[in-house]
């Protein structure tokens, strides 16, 4: 089996517009490998057009989108916010859950099966280590955040990726800089002055960034109101092999050790 990526590291997806390239690739793949959730915006044109067949294995099918907990859309005072999650596809970043990145190696697992049957007992295997060293960082992940005090644990990020995460691990969204699953959308005057008061009332501490956001709405938010500011998570994109995040596992350790140093 050859594996071919179409993003290269570092890029935003939700910015993502395949190249011709790009699309001739599809065109003659077997597997394609999607997060799916309405996360590949682009999809869809694509596969309509590029022609050929293959197996589309959507790691996030069977999981189910979460709701802003009670208090979120408060704290953030994004009260119409909240009203037009209701028309969105919903929040697809379930990878930042690692006890629901166990769904995705199993629906990856099981498409590679469908595609090469007879490699089944290998991805049994390689799917069965994979689930171990997850649920492993799970417990990790929650020894980490166990040092932050309750009453600390308020995020605000860049846009609104981290939901699952801080269900799993026992962090309260306070808001994000860009009101919207997606790094498309924009602020508005009202709901950055909303946002600057929850940060003020609330005793929110920092405001995390993943890398590539442009940083200059949460530097003016920090300069008002002396929060700081953590640039470098990642989120959408891992490092090459020589940086800080070259696996998913170190992504999700890098992060948790930015978050929780930031809050202690």
């Amino acid at each position: 089996m050859t594996v071919d990526t179409l993003m290269p590291v570092g890029l935003d997806p939700h910015a993502f517009e395949p190249t011709p390239q790009d699309i001739a690739r599809i065109a003659d793949s077997n597997v394609l490998l999607i997060n799916g959730a309405g996360f590949e915006e682009w999809l869809q044109e694509v596969l309509d057009n590029a022609g050929g067949t293959r197996l589309v294995i959507e790691s996030s099918s069977g999981l189910t989108s979460r709701e802003a907990r009670e208090g979120e859309a408060v704290m953030a005072g994004e009260e119409e916010h909240a009203d037009a999650h209701e028309h969105e596809e919903g929040d697809p970043h379930f990878w930042l859950d690692p006890t629901k990145v166990v769904t995705y190696v199993e629906n990856i697992r099981d498409g590679f099966i469908q595609a090469d049957p007879e490699g089944k007992a290998v991805y049994e295997a390689n799917a069965a280590a994979y689930i171990a060293e997850l649920k492993e960082l799970d417990t990790w992940i929650q020894a980490q955040v166990d040092a932050v005090p309750a009453d600390r644990r308020l995020l605000v990020t860049n846009h609104e990726s981290f939901g699952y995460y801080a269900d799993r691990y026992g962090f309260i969204v306070a808001g994000s800089v860009i009101p919207s699953v997606s790094t498309n959308a924009a602020p508005s005057a009202q709901q950055l002055a909303r946002l600057t008061d929850a940060i003020r009332n609330d005793g929110v501490v920092a405001i995390f960034l993943e890398t590539g956001a442009n940083p200059q709405l949460a530097q003016q938010l920090a300069v008002e109101t002396g929060v700081k500011v953590v640039s470098d998570l990642y989120t959408h994109s891992l490092t090459p092999a020589d940086g800080a995040a070259p696996t998913y596992l170190d992504m999700m350790r890098y992060n948790t050790q930015q978050i929780v140093n930031a809050l202690k």
